[in-house]
């Protein structure tokens, strides 16, 4: 009941946000949520590599999602040297700031891995929720109907009829069942959504839908998998019956970045 009543106060608030926030208020909100996420992914590297900087990685994140969403405004200029910046800074920055913090020497793989990996895991999605709701605010719906329909019935129906373990050392509770139907029902919304605003089904778009779909469970299992290996269940208890907002948004995470790249290369979305 407490998942289901979190979820009937979020959802109406992220449909006035995608539909009713001008572009930058709406990024600072998407960057804010990944920032808050940030913080509770620093809190479980500092388990394994307590002496690391976590601190960098709320910083980092709001910067680097802010530059990224830069770039991928429209009538902005970006070449490869502008990406390869981006990618030094964060490498060279994030390996020097780790340095000078004296991190122990045993611990130094773990921090700087982490804190890399952090950064886009991160500020990507904030950067492609922005650009998504700029190019098509129904678009975005229909991410979000992908991502929360498909966790939905995917918890749903792998918590009652769920008998084969999809990942039992990763995840013990998801099973192949709920991944089936969370698929179903992610595509049917994809088909639902065609025929509503489009009055026909678009191919390329169910294609982009099922991709989007995997990226989003596998977003899910990649964060069951960060957070076993600090030994937590939840990465916090910010949010009734879904723990903390980085477990909300941990499929978010994979399917927006893989949404709009699929749309930008398919020429759904046009370049900057």
């Amino acid at each position: 009941m407490k998942r289901l009543a979190t979820a009937a106060v979020l959802v109406p608030l992220a449909l006035v946000a995608i539909f009713r926030l001008p572009g930058w208020s709406f990024f600072l909100l998407c960057a804010a949520l990944v920032t808050g996420a940030a913080v509770e992914f620093a809190r479980l590297g500092r388990r394994v590599a307590p002496g690391a900087p976590w601190v960098a990685l709320p910083l980092a994140v709001p910067a680097a999602a802010a530059v990224l969403a830069w770039g991928l405004t429209p009538g902005t200029v970006v070449d490869g040297f502008w990406a390869l910046g981006v990618a030094a800074a964060i490498a060279v920055g994030l390996g020097v700031w780790t340095l000078l913090a004296r991190t122990p020497v045993e611990q130094a793989l773990a921090g700087v891995g982490g804190l890399a990996f952090g950064v886009p895991y991160f500020a990507a999605p904030a950067a492609a929720l922005y650009r998504l709701q700029q190019h098509d605010p129904w678009i975005l719906f229909l991410l979000l109907a992908i991502v929360a329909l498909g966790d939905s019935a995917a918890f749903y129906v792998g918590t009652r009829f769920g008998r084969r373990r999809l990942a039992p050392r990763v995840s013990p509770k998801k099973s192949w069942e709920g991944a089936a139907a969370g698929f179903a029902v992610a595509l049917a919304a994809v088909v639902v959504w065609c025929r509503w605003r489009l009055g026909a089904i678009d191919v390329e778009l169910v294609a982009i839908g099922v991709v989007v779909a995997v990226a989003s469970q596998l977003g899910d299992l990649v964060e069951s998998m960060l957070k076993r290996g600090a030994g937590v269940k939840d990465s916090g208890e910010l949010l009734p019956g879904h723990g903390g907002l980085w477990d909300r948004l941990d499929a978010m995470l994979f399917a927006a970045p893989v949404m709009l790249l699929l749309l930008r290369l398919a020429g759904h979305e046009a370049a900057p």
